[in-house]
């Protein structure tokens, strides 16, 4: 199951802090960040067979993110979660992401999931099991695995918890700083928690860290293609400063016109 926290609203330079690791299927393919165009334009790992992605930010600010939830009632045909995020990301605010997978996920049609949907004006957890539940985030620290929302039984959440409270976090680079280093945190010894996965078929394949900032040139985007205790996050910051600066330059024009 994947993993991710996000500190919200509490920094004030960078509204959105996130940091992710995805863990998917032995031999899952995990393309670098690229930016893709249409409107809005957004930048994500996509999957080049389903085109559709798990984490991904658009030009209007706005990132969402899965992790898998357990869920009873499994539908014979699912939809594609990925695809269903890329849809998401079409979405010109916060607020209407929320209410468009509200809407996809009551039909019945998915696998469970939990969505994060963020911005600068709001946030939303949506619990897409049995049933579906948005709420808004609240101000701080909110890590989510695949069972409730910051569940100290889940020992992966209570670890990432732990560790990402042991220092203020006060600013996006010491977030990401610290960040890198827990989400990094690989097995040591046999039944111990750690935020890398590792099984005979189910492993962490990629890590990403955003930091979202109030102005294009803060915002920050890290990205390792494998587990980050052995891949190197490498930068993408400068895709990302480039499509919030374009949505800012859409937006004044329509204002304009």
């Amino acid at each position: 199951m994947s993993l991710m926290a996000i500190l919200y609203h509490l920094v004030p330079e960078s509204p959105v802090l996130v940091a992710y690791n995805h863990d998917a299927p032995i031999g899952t393919p995990v393309p670098a960040p690229a930016i893709h165009s249409g409107k809005p334009r957004i930048l994500a790992s996509v999957d080049p067979n389903t085109t559709g992605t798990n984490l991904g930010v658009n030009q209007n600010g706005l990132i969402v993110g899965i992790v898998d939830r357990r869920k009873m009632g499994i539908p014979s045909h699912p939809e594609s979660l990925p695809m269903l995020v890329r849809q998401l990301l079409k979405s010109s605010s916060a607020q209407r992401a929320m209410t468009m997978v509200m809407d996809a996920m009551s039909t019945g049609n998915y696998l469970g999931a939990d969505f994060i949907i963020a911005d600068s004006e709001s946030g939303w957890l949506v619990r897409g099991g049995d049933d579906v539940v948005s709420s808004e985030l609240e101000d701080g620290l909110t890590i989510i695995g695949s069972t409730d929302l910051d569940d100290p039984r889940q020992e992966r959440v209570a670890m990432a918890h732990r560790l990402l409270t042991l220092q203020n976090l006060n600013s996006p680079i010491k977030f990401l700083a610290v960040a890198s280093k827990v989400f990094a945190r690989g097995p040591s010894i046999p039944g111990r928690p750690s935020m890398v996965v590792r099984r005979s078929d189910y492993e962490t394949v990629s890590s990403t860290l955003v930091a979202l900032g109030k102005k294009p040139r803060d915002a920050i985007y890290q990205f390792a293609a494998g587990a980050p205790d052995v891949a190197k996050y490498e930068d993408y910051s400068p895709m990302l400063r480039d499509i919030l600066s374009r949505g800012i330059r859409e937006a004044r024009s329509r204002t304009n016109v």
